[in-house]
């Protein structure tokens, strides 16, 4: 035999023939014991063919049990020996429904590889698979599709990739699907329309536009210079066109639409520029200068592009430039920063200068006199020794407010008001002590700021105060009552230290006045900087101090003043002038026309650049032709890389000129650097070197990339996340970024993913990750130096399973399924249980001790219609056959297919039950009176409408209906059970209905009791001579159930009307039943007992109609319809009245008295129009 793999259910074959003389018997052993046949067992599935093959009708193979799966072995036999075959084994296959892994959805970019796996279920023989795209087998003849296992990869995704996948898993068994999962392919966001670059002048308005695509579609921002863009400069409108109105130069810079959707993020960058036209921020001014001295008229301007600056005499027609090589007979020269200086000053250089600036986006100009005097010395302008103070005055009063100047010549005083002169234009207004205003009497309109100036040929002091009017007194006047109060002047000033562009000072103090001095104000003057006086320090608290920023090789003079809380105090004497130093002391009287000649002949030879670190490059060069006029060399550079545009030069300086190398430091990393040096000598620059470019070592950037966003991609269990990124900032790139790297990082190492982009990239779509992993995210920068920082960690989940996919994973589990099954098994079992013990409790309760027989009786009622009662569970000793022969079984009386049949006499309404009163020691007493009146003993109302216990009336089968007659007047239906002996000997039972109240009544009926006592009891009894029906558990029939009516016979009224109930509506329930028929015997003593019964049924009537009406009144139900008249039964009158349907329990209640009635004897009661008792009692 060989080995087989066959389905569950198929039928199988194990092939063994053997040969032998005489002809061997085959047997086949299945894991070392012997397989049972059909010749072994008729109804085994194995049949032991002819030629020894083992035949399967079909493959049995479950969960626990396997028979057929194993090794089997054919062992031929005959009395010579025997033959064992080869072990051939059995293996039933398999494939099971849920898969290992199922692919997840799975989002990429456009050009990107994407990647589905999954996992197929276990099977045997081990199942292959393939993967379905849209429900149609997928194909691997595309290059880009490789199917390997359960892993299906897709390189160069397109857009017609995308759709829904399922992974097939295939074995003999048959196929199983997989859950789908969905490829999406999206496109990074590309540029339709890049924005470009614009130049406009200020003022002008500028739009950028930017045009994008992408799927989806893409969402498109601007930035900045690598930031937001500033609030209130630009609005965005439609399809993305930024606008820039009324451009100032401060919107100059780099804007970058930045378009980002899913799956990428792309930029484009424009440059706008800003042209403004040239401006002032320096104006040159009129120079008196001596004769032989150097004038210098300072012309600073501003602009976008920078303003060029030159200079022309007026009058003539030569122009001076910056750095333009000047003849040796030459006194004029302009430097780089637009200064005119004219050195060795004659008679024939005054005029007017023309200061000139020129750009592309327009020029301006600007003069100034100069003006040639003999004097040798440089006078300052006007002194203010007291100014006006803040003062606040009411109207009506005067003011007055100080002004004290002192000059050479002596200065000329006049006052404005919020700018304008005032002087000669109120009456109001004069000038007292050479130049205090006096105003008298002040009015609203006089508040303003009052300035005092003070002017001469030298230049003009100006000193502003703040006079406010009010309607009331207001606050005093700021001004001190006493000048005695202020500080006194300290003393001039020393100079103690002189360098390029500070002066040291120190001073004495003066009388400190009424209060002690706090601080001290110095003030300074130079021609070359202004005509008036400056502060140059305040708040000074100490009696030196060195003032800074001044200009080199200028000359200064200083004052001090002293401050107390009374106010400004008188200044000092001014100090001597002081010249700053030169740049180079020693050129002092050297021709500058010469100078610039010589630099301009010097020739720099720059060598390329050595790098020394990631910060620092080392320059060196070479001189031709050096001249005695170097004072040193410049060193210019700039950075050429990794900025829109080359930066800003920036300059160190190299000194000695003997000197030919420098180190650059502090430079960035990573950078090309621009590099040229050239001679200078004080402010005159020679000739620049050629240019050489040099890139410093790059580092391994040294932050991390910032703005990281990870997103989570496609439905709930999608493996897919998008990063996106800005580069790290440009101080700490650190070199040219080459790649991004991205690990997504698990708790667990073989969760771990990374991916590597190019530098261009900003976001990437990372897919594979495992579902319901916690990853960490984390991007860093790389150079060729090295991965840079890492990115702050970015955690997502991935793949959350929602609860109510975790709820149908438990509930596919088999154990599950099997704990459902078991519960629900154990829940049935208790409500058999219980439903039993019910259904035994039930019975229990009607049950009478002593056992159970059967009595039916017949009663027809009236001619039209009959009725069979049923009475169960009876004591035997009721009716013992002795005095009851009649009460033996006939099976012929009983018609074939009706014994069986009960119903109900009170439908849904009240239920009649026997009271055993046989432990009641007032019943069984022997000591009643003899000849006592038979009096009610005991009387029990059961008004439990909805318990079938003991008493069911079945509705005739319609085959017993007779003609329709006269109806008769009907009396009360009574049933009497109780002891045969107990008429005999002590006790009589009579059982007396009423609707729903059930009274029994007790007599004492002994043999030596009263006449009509034993009358009655005589009388009750023989009305049961009469021919009575069968009584049996059996069957009966129709026509042996008439009879001789009983002497004492009555009517029910209505009952006609309880039979035909099904066929009339259910009357409304009454509170009143009607009294029983008259009786119509003459007066016997029993006619008086049953007048004493009569009453006491109507005091129970009475009862019953009060306790039906207080139920009424309770109850919040709808009013409930009237009771029925006397004899009628409503099928409604149960426990609950809203029940109109019954409910389980009913159903279980009506099936346990179909039951009892089945064994209940009836009796029989014959029509009696002429005579009514109301009971009978059974002895």
């Amino acid at each position: 035999p060989s080995d087989l793999i066959v389905s569950k259910g198929e039928p199988a074959t194990l092939n063994c023939k053997a040969e032998g003389r005489p002809a061997p018997t085959v047997e086949w052993y299945k894991d070392g014991e012997r397989v049972e046949t059909d010749r072994d067992n008729p109804r085994s599935h194995r049949m032991l063919l002819p030629s020894g093959s083992l035949f399967f009708l079909r493959i049995v193979h479950g969960r626990r049990s396997k028979p057929d799966d194993g090794s089997y072995v054919c062992v031929a036999r005959n009395y010579l020996g025997e033959a064992v075959s080869r072990n051939a084994s059995l293996e039933v296959a398999l494939l099971r429904d849920d898969f290992r892994q199922n692919p997840t959805d799975v989002v990429v970019a456009a050009g990107e590889t994407a990647m589905l796996e999954c996992q197929p279920p276990r099977g045997h023989p081990e199942p292959t698979t393939y993967w379905k795209k849209d429900k149609v087998r997928l194909e691997d003849k595309d290059d880009r599709v490789t199917i390997r296992g359960g892993k299906l990869t897709i390189t160069s995704t397109r857009r017609s990739d995308a759709g829904m996948y399922t992974c097939v898993a295939v074995n003999m068994v048959g196929e199983r699907d997989s859950e789908a999962a969905q490829l999406s392919v999206f496109e990074r966001p590309s540029f339709l329309r890049r924005p470009t670059n614009q130049v406009v002048l200020v003022e002008e308005s500028v739009e950028l536009r930017c045009q994008v695509q992408g799927d989806p579609l893409p969402t498109v921002r601007w930035r900045k210079d690598d930031a937001d863009l500033p609030r209130g400069r630009s609005e965005l409108r439609d399809e993305h066109v930024l606008r820039v109105r009324k451009a100032s130069t401060v919107d100059q810079g780099r804007f970058a639409c930045v378009a980002e959707n899913r799956v990428g993020k792309a930029e484009a960058e424009a440059t706008l520029t800003v042209r403004a036209a040239p401006q002032f921020v320096v104006r040159p001014r009129d120079q008196i200068v001596a004769q032989g001295r150097t004038a210098t008229f300072l012309c600073e301007t501003k602009g976008n592009p920078q303003p060029t600056v030159f200079w022309q005499k007026e009058g003539t027609q030569n122009l001076l430039f910056p750095n333009m090589p000047q003849q040796l007979d030459s006194r004029f020269s302009v430097s780089p920063g637009g200064e005119l200086t004219v050195s060795s000053v004659q008679r024939s250089d005054a005029g007017y200068y023309i200061c000139q600036a020129l750009t592309v986006a327009g020029s301006i100009m600007a003069k100034a006199q100069l003006e040639v005097t003999d004097a040798m010395t440089d006078r300052p302008p006007p002194i203010i020794r007291q100014g006006p103070a803040n003062q606040t005055l009411s109207v009506g009063e005067s003011a007055l407010l100080r002004c004290q100047a002192s000059g050479d010549p002596p200065p000329a005083v006049s006052w404005l008001k919020d700018g304008v002169n005032l002087l000669g234009r109120d009456p109001r207004l004069s000038l007292v002590d050479a130049g205090s205003l006096q105003i008298q009497n002040t009015k609203m309109s006089d508040s303003g700021m009052y300035t005092c100036v003070a002017g001469s040929s030298t230049g003009e002091t100006t000193w502003s105060a703040f006079l406010e009017v009010r309607e009331s007194a207001g606050a005093a006047a700021s001004v001190p009552r006493d000048a005695d109060d202020l500080p006194g002047p300290p003393s001039k000033p020393q100079v103690t230290d002189v360098t390029r562009n500070s002066v040291s000072l120190s001073w004495q103090p003066g009388p400190a006045g009424a209060s002690p001095v706090t601080y001290y104000v110095i003030e300074a003057f130079s021609q070359l900087v202004s005509n008036s006086w400056q502060t140059a320090a305040e708040h000074v608290k100490s009696t030196q101090f060195t003032v800074r920023g001044l200009r080199p090789n200028t000359i200064y003079l200083f004052i001090v003043r002293a401050v107390n809380s009374q106010g400004l105090g008188d200044p000092s004497p001014v100090s001597e002038p002081v010249r700053t130093q030169d740049l180079s002391p020693p050129a002092q009287g050297i021709d500058h026309r010469e100078v610039q000649k010589e630099l301009g002949e010097v020739v720099v030879h720059l060598h390329d650049p050595q790098v020394l670190s990631p910060t620092a490059i080392q320059v060196t060069w070479m001189v031709d032709n050096p001249t005695r006029f170097i004072q040193g060399y410049r060193v210019m550079y700039r950075q050429t890389s990794g900025l829109p545009a080359p930066g800003a030069w920036r300059g160190q300086d190299v000194t000695p000129p003997s000197e030919r190398r420098t180190v650059l430091s502090s430079l960035r990393k990573g950078v090309v650097y621009e590099v040229k040096a050239r001679p200078y000598f004080n402010d005159f620059q020679g000739v620049d070197s050629e240019s050489k470019t040099g890139r410093t070592a790059e580092e391994a950037p040294s932050a991390p990339p910032q703005q990281v966003t990870v997103l989570s991609l496609g439905s709930h269990n999608s493996t897919s996340i998008s990063v996106s990124w800005d580069p790290p900032p440009l101080d700490h790139q650190n070199g040219i970024i080459q790649e991004y790297k991205i690990w997504c990082l698990a708790n667990e190492t073989r969760f771990h993913v990374n991916k590597t982009v190019d530098a261009a990239i900003r976001s990437v779509v990372v897919g594979g990750l495992q579902a319901g992993v916690q990853y960490r995210v984390e991007v860093a920068a790389s150079t060729s130096a090295g991965v840079g920082v890492r990115s702050e960690p970015r955690p997502i989940l991935i793949g959350d399973v929602s609860l109510a996919t975790s709820i149908s994973d438990v509930v596919k589990q088999p154990a599950f399924i099997a704990g459902i099954g078991g519960a629900c098994w154990i829940v049935l079992m208790g409500f058999s249980t219980w439903l039993y013990w019910r259904r035994k409790k039930r019975k229990g309760l009607s049950n009478y001790a002593g056992e159970i027989d059967t009595l039916y009786v017949h009663v027809p009622v009236s001619p039209w219609h009959s009725v069979t009662l049923t009475l169960s569970r009876l004591n035997a000793s009721l009716f013992p056959p002795s005095s009851f022969p009649f009460l033996l079984p006939h099976p012929d009386l009983l018609p074939a297919g009706q014994g069986e049949k009960t119903g109900t006499m009170l439908s849904d309404g009240a239920i009649y039950s026997s009271i055993d009163f046989s432990n009641k020691p007032g019943y069984s007493s022997q000591a009643a009176p003899y000849g006592g009146q038979a009096t009610p003993y005991a009387t029990t109302q059961i008004l439990q409408s909805n318990s079938f216990h003991q008493l069911a009336v079945e509705l005739p089968d319609p085959r017993w209906k007779v003609p329709p007659q006269g109806r008769p007047d009907g009396g009360t239906l009574g049933y009497a059970l109780g002891d045969p002996h107990s008429c005999n000997s002590s006790k009589c039972v009579c059982v007396w209905p009423y609707v729903s109240v059930l009274s029994v009544f007790v007599y004492n009926c002994k043999e030596n009791a009263s006449t009509w006592n034993t009358k009655l009891c005589t009388s009750l009894v023989k009305p049961m001579s009469f021919n009575p029906p069968l009584l049996l558990p059996g069957r009966y029939k129709a026509d042996s159930l008439r009879g001789t009516l009983p002497t004492h016979s009555y009517l029910h009224q209505g009952l006609e009307d309880e039979l035909e109930e099904e066929r009339v509506p259910t009357p409304p329930i009454r509170g009143v039943a009607s009294s029983p028929a008259p009786a119509t015997l003459s007066p016997t003593p029993s006619e008086e007992m049953h007048s004493a019964l009569q009453a006491h049924l109507d005091e129970l009537t009475r009862a019953y109609q009060l306790d039906v009406a207080r139920q009424l009144q309770a109850s919040q139900n709808p009013p409930q319809a009237p009771a029925p008249p006397l004899g009628y039964v409503s099928s409604t009158l149960t426990s609950d009245p809203d029940s109109d349907i019954p409910d389980e329990d009913e159903e279980e209640e009506e099936s346990d008295a179909y039951e009892l009635s089945s064994q209940l004897c009836g009796l029989e009661h014959a029509d009696s129009p002429d005579v009514s008792v109301t009971g009978e009692c059974l002895a």
